[in-house]
């Protein structure tokens, strides 16, 4: 991404009411995040996974939560695409998508995923069976967070 683009998204968080903003694009992934009066912006680029996300404006330690290491999971698991709020089903009260023992198809809806007051269905990308679900209803999730084991 070049410099100028990046400027004004930095621009355009530090001018809004936006906390927080994700870009991917094919050479890398830009995440801008408010901290106080200050931006924050990491970038990690697709063609050097070595690299760990540099930031672009030093951020005090403790506005960065830590991150637990995930347990490693047996079978196929399905990530989450987006930062946003997790739901199993279509709304309060109704039939969660999939349970742990479920049967899915690929392309079967398997949740909601709530970014900017819009739901996103997420899909399996596999046939095969639930076997763990990995987040709580309503639970804040992150981009390639695991979601969903399928065997």
């Amino acid at each position: 991404m070049d410099l100028r683009k990046l400027k004004t998204l930095i621009d355009l968080v530090s001018e809004s009411n936006v906390s927080e903003l994700e870009i991917t694009e094919a050479d890398g992934k830009v995440r801008i995040v408010k901290a106080g009066a200050a931006p924050v912006v990491m970038h990690t680029v697709a063609a050097a996974p070595a690299v760990a996300a540099p930031a672009a404006v030093a951020a005090p330690a403790a506005a960065a939560p830590a991150v637990a290491e995930a347990p490693v999971e047996t079978g196929h698991v399905v990530k989450s695409p987006m930062v946003g709020t997790f739901y199993r089903a279509s709304s309060p009260g109704a039939k969660a998508f999939a349970e742990v023992g479920d049967q899915v198809k690929a392309g079967q809806a398997v949740c909601i995923i709530e970014a900017m007051k819009i739901m996103n269905e997420i899909e399996a990308d596999q046939d095969g069976t639930i076997t763990k679900i990995l987040v709580d209803n309503g639970q804040p999730v992150e981009y390639g967070q695991p979601l969903f084991v399928i065997e």
